[in-house]
């Protein structure tokens, strides 16, 4: 699996680069079609950064990753 830094994960945020990126639980998921996620923005959840302590003030559980391809693994 492709190893992702922070760095890396950081510049696809939704302005730096055209992908749109987060992270949970130490696998890297690729959002860039989905509609919620367009702008590299969720309600107050920011895109391009690990998501995984931040995913006990969302309406939804973990289930939800299932809809987004895991492009890499957080390093």
């Amino acid at each position: 699996m492709t190893e992702i830094t922070r760095s890396q994960l950081a510049l696809r945020n939704g302005r730096d680069k055209e992908t749109v990126w987060i992270a949970y639980k130490g696998e890297v998921y690729d959002v860039t079609a989905s509609r919620l996620w367009r702008t590299g923005n969720h309600y107050e959840h920011w895109a391009g950064q690990d998501l995984t302590d931040e995913l006990k003030d969302a309406p939804h559980t973990a289930e939800v990753f299932r809809k987004f391809k895991v492009i890499g693994k957080l390093v």
